[in-house]
């Protein structure tokens, strides 16, 4: 066992925490305030992605990404977890399921996505199918050779800068031992394709300028060439999608929480009550040496679970593991960052209260921590008929 980044790993680490530092944290505030990202700043955050060579860094270097392993590409989402979402949303790594495209939708969809010149997004969850993703109430059905699809999408992040979108949708019924369940296809549906719509989102308190959308189908045609994968398989690319964003999610958790616990370190040391550091009192630095010991334990559960990836090892439910432990360990350190700074802590004069509303998301998206936890227990208890 090797615990060490290679010179290499540590070269990624230090280029990526470089550019969030100078590229993207210079203008957190003002996105925060606005709850805005131009056009101009988007295009040139994403411009230096590409000049670096780090865009599309989760793709195989056959279609033109960097080649990045599971673990080498964790470790660049770990330190874009330090910055503001909706400006690391231009360092541009599109959903890997694309390299399910044919080779004719390689040329309009995967290339161009991997080259920077078409933002995807990804559309599966619904108001009535969220945790229940076989619930979904959008469907298509066969017409004259295309499928017409009906239904909406919403929490759909990134889609107002997508040009086009990933998405979930019914396509029949199954029966099963466990009785009828939908059958799910993917489709690949360009921005601005009759009957299909893009409207905006609702206003959500974490991560202020990443918004989410909502996506509108009405009789909206679509022939077979924008079917990605099979029809019917679309839950087989779902679960394997799945993989890279709870990892992803676990991996930014640590990245926040580092950059949190960094402020709170810095304040313990600096800030003076009753003629001494508010650190050298045991309720805080036992507090600080608390949060330092969840953060370490979830940067080893997220590497491991990658290293795992990379062995091609069973790791769903170290992943799911690694995703719960992580979103919750930001939770915990966020407030008690909070609390370490006391009532400056609700103030936008630091990025605390940021910190700490932000965080609140990371348990629900990508699946929450119930979901997590009925992942890691199934996995336990399947092999013993239970």
């Amino acid at each position: 066992m090797h615990f060490g980044l290679s010179e290499e790993q540590e070269m990624i680490v230090s280029t990526v925490r470089s550019f969030v530092e100078n590229e993207i944290c210079p203008h957190e505030a003002e996105v925060e305030r606005t709850g805005q990202v131009p056009h101009e700043l988007g295009e040139e955050i994403k411009q230096k992605c590409i000049d670096l060579g780090f865009y599309a860094c989760n793709f195989p270097q056959e279609v033109g990404g960097a080649g990045l392993s599971h673990l080498d590409f964790t470790l660049v989402e770990r330190e874009l977890g330090r910055g503001s979402m909706a400006l690391t949303h231009f360092f541009g790594r599109p959903q890997n399921i694309l390299m399910a495209c044919n080779t004719e939708q390689r040329d309009r969809y995967l290339l161009p996505a991997v080259r920077g010149e078409r933002m995807d997004a990804l559309a599966m969850t619904e108001p009535d199918a969220g945790s229940d993703v076989r619930g979904m109430k959008c469907q298509a059905v066969r017409d004259n050779g295309d499928w017409v699809v009906n239904g909406s999408k919403h929490f759909i992040s990134g889609a107002e800068h997508a040009d086009f979108f990933i998405v979930f949708i019914a396509t029949g019924v199954e029966d099963t031992p466990k009785g009828p369940k939908k059958r799910i296809t993917t489709f690949l549906v360009d921005r601005g394709t009759p009957g299909f719509e893009v409207r905006e989102g609702y206003n959500s308190v974490s991560h202020k300028g990443y918004k989410n959308c909502i996506l509108y189908f009405d009789n909206c045609r679509l022939p077979d060439a924008q079917v990605l994968g099979e029809v019917d398989g679309g839950f087989a690319v779902m679960n394997e999608w799945l993989y890279a964003t709870r990892l992803t999610v676990a991996a930014f958790c640590v990245g926040r929480a580092r950059r949190c616990f960094d402020y709170a370190l810095e304040y313990a040391a600096e800030r003076k009550q009753f003629g001494q550091p508010i650190g050298k009192f045991q309720g805080i630095s036992f507090q600080i040496a608390d949060m330092i010991t969840e953060i370490d334990a979830a940067d080893w559960l997220t590497l491991a679970a990658a290293w795992r990836l990379d062995q091609n090892s069973p790791a769903n439910r170290e992943i799911a593991s690694a995703k719960v432990y992580a979103s919750e360990m930001l939770a915990r350190v966020t407030d008690t960052t909070l609390q370490i700074f006391g009532g400056m802590g609700l103030m936008d004069d630091f990025p605390i209260e940021r910190f700490w509303r932000d965080a609140r998301v990371e348990r629900i998206w990508d699946g929450t921590s119930e979901i997590q936890r009925h992942i890691i227990s199934r996995d336990l208890l399947r092999p013993l008929g239970a």
